[in-house]
């Protein structure tokens, strides 16, 4: 009789341990958001290439959205899942990322993924377009803070984000077959 005690005492401390931290913000894509067939793994080595240095995306806010929309959506679709097996420190990081980039896009803490991601990878295709008015737009309060044209030129010249480069590079290494799995 103890012991089913014990045991209910400690499922009913677990699950409220698991329904006390919800899962983070995750944002829906279509499919090949990224211009790949998986977007998890392209949004990770965009945003690892874009991330590991300035130059990379220097008068470049196609790749330069690309990458704050993939360090975004990373951050919420790390903890599904499929991504289990990933170190918990690579998933924290990736969260600590999002914040970070945010921050230097002027996005208020509180707006969904999906307004951040979805508005960052319409930009990108509009401008890729050529439809540059069209592509502003999608740079506009409430989800950038700073309006179209500064958020334009912060996308023109992305700053180094040492968290993002870190977490991205994390990611991308530990989501390949027999990846880097060390850092668990």
């Amino acid at each position: 009789m103890l012991s089913r005690i014990v045991a209910i005492m400690l499922c009913a401390s677990l699950a409220a341990c698991a329904a006390a931290t919800p899962p983070p913000d995750t944002a829906q894509l279509p499919f090949a958001a990224f211009g790949t067939l998986d977007n998890d793994v392209a949004a990770a080595n965009i945003a690892s290439s874009a991330f590991a240095s300035p130059a990379r995306t220097a008068n470049d806010p196609v790749d330069g959205a690309r990458a704050c929309a993939g360090i975004d959506y990373l951050a919420g679709q790390l903890s599904t899942p499929r991504w289990l097996n990933l170190s918990p420190f690579t998933k924290q990081e990736m969260l600590q990322a999002r914040v970070d980039v945010r921050a230097v896009l002027g996005v208020p803490p509180g707006v969904p993924s999906q307004m951040v991601v979805g508005a960052l990878l319409q930009f990108a295709a509009a401008w890729q377009a050529g439809n540059q008015q069209a592509a502003l737009q999608f740079l506009s309060p409430p989800a950038f803070l700073h309006g179209p044209q500064q958020t334009l030129q912060i996308l023109s010249n992305l700053p180094y984000i040492p968290t993002a480069n870190r977490a991205s590079l994390d990611a991308a290494n530990q989501m390949l077959a027999g990846g880097d799995t060390a850092r668990r």
